[in-house]
């Protein structure tokens, strides 16, 4: 078992991390098989929270007037997270919207994990539901606020320990770390996102950067590279 680990959770405006946008980030660091850190943040969206998202989460959209943007928020967390292994209930999910994130923002996001839910997928075939709150309720771990970030990413770092402790020995390769893998082959050459090009043409006016690209014919690569030189006060060159 994993005795360093970063364990997170977030919650999302949708599904789709192309379209949707990350409202809330929770993590813990652990260190020897002890939480030595939390990172708690709620994000500002740029479009409403949906009465959907608030009734699944609870998070309002008054709960996320006031939070920081995502250009503020998520360095703070790729810092946190540094060179970890990452522990996650369904993690492509999470990993999915974080990748897709920070290379908006022009960062890198290139992790290895663990899935909580592969694990459980091979070791409770039998089991109809294997969702973190029924994977809880079976071992009964306690999470007072399912849907929340943090308290997930805690409750999955709990059903990680208790799920290595019975079965790390009799499948331990499900129990090693994996390359994360979201964009498959060549996504790298698909167009630009609107906000990607909305995010950069801010920043050129901020950086006072001549506009010497094509939006329309940006590819996503790209995007990340202008985005990345531009914040690094290379004036997108």
């Amino acid at each position: 078992m994993l005795k360093s680990y970063i364990a997170f959770d977030l919650e999302t405006t949708g599904l789709d991390p192309e379209q949707n946008e990350i409202i809330e980030i929770g993590a813990l660091k652990v260190r020897d098989g002890k939480v030595e850190e939390r990172f708690m943040e709620f994000i500002r969206p740029c479009q409403p929270v949906s009465k959907t998202i608030t009734d699944l989460t609870g998070i309002t959209n008054e709960m996320v007037a006031d939070a920081e943007d995502s250009k503020t928020v998520i360095p703070a967390f790729l810092e946190f997270c540094g060179n970890d292994v990452l522990v996650g209930h369904n993690i492509i999910f999470d990993y999915s919207f974080m990748k897709n994130q920070a290379a908006i923002l022009g960062y890198g996001f290139e992790k290895q994990g663990v899935d909580t839910l592969r694990i459980a997928r091979r070791v409770h075939k039998d089991m109809r539901s294997k969702s973190l709150e029924a994977l809880c309720s079976y071992y009964s771990i306690v999470n007072p606020a399912a849907h929340r970030a943090y308290h997930d990413a805690l409750a999955t770092a709990k059903l990680y320990q208790t799920l290595a402790h019975y079965y790390e020995e009799k499948e331990p390769q499900v129990f090693q770390p994996v390359v994360l893998n979201y964009k498959e082959k060549g996504r790298e050459e698909m167009p630009a996102t609107k906000k990607q090009v909305d995010f950069l043409m801010r920043l050129a006016v901020q950086k006072k950067a001549a506009v010497t690209w094509d939006p329309d014919k940006l590819t996503k690569s790209e995007a990340s590279g202008l985005i990345e030189s531009l914040l690094a006060g290379q004036g997108g060159k």
